[in-house]
């Protein structure tokens, strides 16, 4: 399998994988991503094999099988993080990116973006025979005759979530009507998105329509790597050690411990803390009888 990896023309954000359409080969297909360097993004573009300079015939285990090693080729290198890694496919390629990330979930995929990919084999077949004279009637067992759906897109697409998913397709693509896009949208999960192309053809919204979507497809990423860290960064706190903070009120008090104001009243009646800190807090009531806990939480 051959490919090129692009790296960022400053500090990366992250590494977008991109899995390109049907037909020619990856030089055919960088200008789609070929921006993005510039936006802070490393790039990794590859042909599947039987496309461009990859060996052996094009078929659809193999292209699904190399979907797959091009993710764990990316993992794997030393100058990438792999908590940074973004999805990109495109028509064919987007297709077969949802169905490689719903059949199984990978580590440090932090959003998938896909523009103008169908919902199943046998839905593209029927529009397809339903271009033709006479044959359109039967479309319907025409389709299961003649192809099977594995790996499509639209049995495993719900699998996706809880990644953000992202999908784009124009309302005039002749290739693969936007039906399908609505199709993969109703049966995805969120966090979900579709941007939907007026008067939009083919994957033509990152060049005829560049102005407006690539700054949106790099604001989408850039926010899913940044949620992401966030998330981490807070977990990470939540795993550090608490301190403890016993209160026996017997009296209406007003007690402070470390910067952290308790309103407390007889009886042992209690409201939250006014401010936050790494503590722990156990509230009693104040019957010698009764020292159970009222209240007990992180703040």
């Amino acid at each position: 399998m051959s490919g090129w990896f692009v790296p960022a023309t400053r500090k990366a954000i992250g590494t977008i994988i991109h899995f390109h359409g049907n037909a020619q080969n990856m030089t055919a297909h960088f200008s789609f991503v070929d921006w993005l360097p510039a936006e802070g993004f490393n790039i990794f573009i590859f042909d599947y094999r039987g496309y461009g300079r990859s060996g052996g015939t094009p078929q659809r285990q193999g292209l699904h099988d190399d979907c797959i090693a091009a993710i764990a080729y990316v993992q794997q290198r030393p100058d990438v993080d792999p908590d940074a890694l973004l999805i990109f496919g495109q028509s064919l390629g987007g297709a077969h990116a949802l169905a490689v990330l719903g059949e199984k979930r990978y580590n440090g995929v932090q959003a998938v973006a896909i523009d103008s990919a169908f919902y199943s084999y046998r839905a593209i077949v029927r529009d397809k025979i339903g271009e033709m004279p006479i044959a359109w009637i039967a479309k319907w067992p025409l389709s299961f005759l003649v192809i099977n759906n594995r790996y499509s897109p639209g049995a495993v697409v719900q699998k996706i979530s809880p990644t953000p998913l992202l999908l784009i397709h124009g309302t005039a693509d002749q290739v693969i009507p936007y039906r399908h896009a609505q199709a993969l949208f109703k049966k995805a999960r969120e966090p979900k998105e579709l941007w939907t192309i007026e008067g939009g053809a083919h994957t033509d919204a990152l060049t005829t329509h560049g102005d407006i979507y690539r700054k949106r497809l790099a604001e989408f990423f850039t926010s899913a790597v940044q949620n992401s860290r966030t998330s981490h960064e807070l977990e990470a706190k939540r795993d550090e050690p608490r301190r403890e903070l016993w209160v026996h009120p017997d009296t209406a008090a007003e007690n402070t411990y470390l910067g952290i104001n308790l309103s407390v009243t007889a009886g042992g009646g209690a409201t939250w803390p006014r401010c936050r800190g790494e503590v722990a807090c156990l509230l009693y009531t104040n019957s010698p009888r009764n020292r159970n806990p009222l209240l007990w939480g992180f703040f």
